[in-house]
């Protein structure tokens, strides 16, 4: 990947985060943590995968997901005016669960090393 798909990459994704936090949509529940992981913006620039980690229930991640792809429109536009870009990708949102998937397996490691008997 090129430096200015990585550039583009942290300024999409510092720039997302912040647009986010400001969303009032009701299926953007208060109580679940949301963040962006990471964004893959394709070379030709059409195109960029939104990796989203939601910490909540699982209707709470669904509600979420939904109430970004309802608002990529916005948030494209938003884009556009933030960024000196001629044009910005069409925005996928998409569930990240790597970070859940990284505390339960921590969590199992961790229950493991507790019931290892004494050497």
């Amino acid at each position: 990947m090129g430096r200015r798909l990585q550039r583009l990459n942290g300024l999409f994704q510092e720039e997302l985060a912040e647009m986010i936090r400001d969303i009032r949509d009701p299926r953007m529940a208060d109580s679940a943590v949301v963040s962006i992981t990471r964004v893959d913006v394709s070379p030709d620039l059409e195109n960029a995968s939104v990796y989203i980690s939601v910490l909540g229930t699982d209707e709470q991640k669904r509600d979420t997901i939904a109430a970004l792809i309802h608002a990529a429109p916005y948030l494209k536009r938003e884009l556009l005016h933030r960024v000196s870009l001629k044009k910005v990708p069409l925005l996928d949102f998409i569930l990240d669960t790597s970070i859940e998937d990284g505390a339960r397996l921590l969590a199992l490691m961790r229950q493991v090393s507790e019931h290892k008997p004494a050497e």
